[in-house]
């Protein structure tokens, strides 16, 4: 599947859920959200037929997000429902790692193929600080939980201000050398400002070989994180949604002055 810009759209992220079980500084306002209404989020035979869909129109590879997906009930089953569709190559998960220890050897039972962990610190306290909630050994514990269960390579996603030279993202990289992990660099982006760059030790950000579709947890497709643009799988249908997506993917990302993070996965 191509977009009018000649690039080839072959990955989809799929955010299963707008809640978590962290309320991290740049994700998520002090005050909270408006979340999503449980009727308005897609069932999980909706994520998977929309998924069958998205695969048979040339998407290989897929990503669970959130909010937190482990947090959605149920999601190994979601899990095991999309390994199943013949023709996903890569099937991955982006999560704050404070749940793996439990779930995942089940994700990898279920298919699951590896995982993106989010750790901006080593650091106990700051990590609480920026996390508001959250206890820093539930991710190293889930780290561990992921290498043994097999969802390799482990790839850790760490959020920059500026640059990878900061002390803590210096911190972060002694500590993924330490335990094998790979490492990836994010500045810290601003949808309505319109601020994202390349994501160091990845592609995420460069528009120019962009190859993504993203499914919001209430059903909507859009071509650009950066953009207002969304379709509605329900409403138009899942072939025509992803048709009208690919037709409308803008050639740069611009400012996303309606979404956020927490409802579409970054």
């Amino acid at each position: 599947m191509l977009d009018r810009f000649n690039r080839k759209l072959n990955y989809l992220r799929i955010s299963v859920t707008d809640r978590c079980n962290l309320r991290c500084t740049y994700c998520m306002p002090e005050e909270g959200i408006q979340l999503f209404r449980h009727n308005e989020i897609l069932s999980f035979d909706e994520i998977a037929g929309f998924t069958e869909v998205a695969v048979s129109n040339g998407v290989t590879k897929v990503r669970l997000t959130g909010g937190e997906p482990l947090v959605r009930k149920g999601v190994i089953l979601l899990v095991s429902m999309l390994s199943e569709i013949n023709g996903i190559e890569d099937l991955s998960m982006t999560t704050n790692g404070t749940l793996l220890k439990q779930y995942a050897k089940q994700l990898r039972d279920a298919g699951l193929h590896r995982v993106n962990i989010s750790l901006d610190t080593i650091d106990p306290e700051k990590f609480r600080i920026v996390t508001r909630t959250g206890d820093i050994n539930d991710v190293f514990e889930g780290i561990n939980a992921a290498k043994s269960a097999g969802l390799l390579p482990v790839k850790i996603n760490c959020v920059i201000k500026d640059s990878k030279e900061e002390e803590e993202a210096r911190a972060v990289a002694v500590f993924c050398k330490d335990n094998d992990l790979e490492i990836r660099y994010i500045r810290q982006m601003d949808l309505i400002r319109g601020h994202f760059s390349v994501v160091d030790g990845g592609t995420g950000g460069d528009c120019s070989r962009c190859n993504r579709l993203r499914l919001t947890s209430n059903g909507k497709l859009k071509p650009c994180l950066f953009n207002n643009i969304e379709f509605d799988i329900r409403k138009l249908g899942f072939e025509k949604a992803i048709h009208q997506a690919a037709e409308s993917k803008p050639e740069c990302g611009s400012r996303n002055e309606t979404g956020s993070f927490y409802n579409i996965g970054g």
